[in-house]
């Protein structure tokens, strides 16, 4: 199986640059889409809403137009599929979770929320990393195989970003937005892609404005978490640093599930 995880920055506009292929050539079991900035599917093409042998699942901001929104897109035909997780308010809110539930494992595409603009959204993305943190316990409780992957929204260490001494003190790469990383890594969860790859400068987003793609001036805050009885079942993570149409690159794995 191949799976592949992608911030679009805005699905229509990624579908006008052409940059939707896999879509149409199926090359990817399971396509996590987020910041989709979709608030409906009805009036998305065709090509968005039925592309041949996929289902797909929406989760929409309903207190925000065009803000936020993820999607998944997959061949295997999902047990269940939850978007309202109760207790855990903030993983209901604003469009940002989608839960499939398989025979064999448990799939997450999630857009954790960005710290930067201002202290209170800095303290929403530490409640949503708590609640998320809280209810992947409830399910390793229940001795479930967990997949989680998306925009987290943080650089985990200073191998992750380009310039980690300037960047102490933005969100994105906060001691504290580090340490729930460093949490979720004691639960038992593996960063698929540090498995493969302990090298440098490999990145899933730049800064549009500054042209920092090109310089590869960049942060590496997309994933692919897998709990750990799922480890040996991973044989590829891998980020497409050349595949263009976003200001992230889509970001994947290979796995025998």
């Amino acid at each position: 199986m191949k799976l592949l995880s992608w911030n679009v920055n805005g699905l229509r506009a990624v579908e006008k640059k052409g940059a939707l292929g896999f879509l149409a050539n199926g090359e990817y079991d399971i396509i996590s889409l987020q910041e989709t900035k979709v608030s409906s599917d009805t009036k998305l093409s065709e090509a968005l809403t039925k592309p041949k042998g996929y289902e797909v699942f929406w989760d929409y901001s309903s207190e925000k137009k065009g803000y936020s929104g993820v999607a998944i897109y997959t061949k295997i035909k999902p047990k269940e599929v939850t978007k309202d997780f109760g207790q855990y308010d903030l993983l209901t809110k604003e469009g940002r979770l989608v839960q499939l539930s398989f025979l064999d494992f448990e799939f997450f595409n999630i857009y954790f929320p960005n710290g930067k603009a201002r202290q209170e959204r800095l303290d929403y993305k530490l409640k949503f990393y708590e609640q998320f943190k809280s209810y992947l316990k409830d399910l390793l409780k229940q001795k479930k195989s967990i997949i989680f992957c998306g925009d987290v929204n943080t650089a985990h260490q200073e191998i992750d970003l380009a310039r980690p001494k300037e960047n102490e003190k933005i969100s994105g790469f906060l001691p504290a937005e580090r340490a729930w990383l460093d949490e979720i890594i004691k639960l038992g969860f593996v960063d698929t892609f540090r498995e493969f790859n302990q090298k440098g400068e490999n990145y899933s987003w730049w800064d549009q404005k500054t042209h920092a793609r090109e310089r590869n001036v960049g942060w590496r805050i997309d994933y692919f978490f897998v709990s750990a009885n799922l480890v040996l079942k991973v044989k590829e993570a891998f980020i497409l640093k050349d595949y263009l149409g976003s200001d992230h690159a889509p970001v994947g794995i290979t796995c025998s599930l």
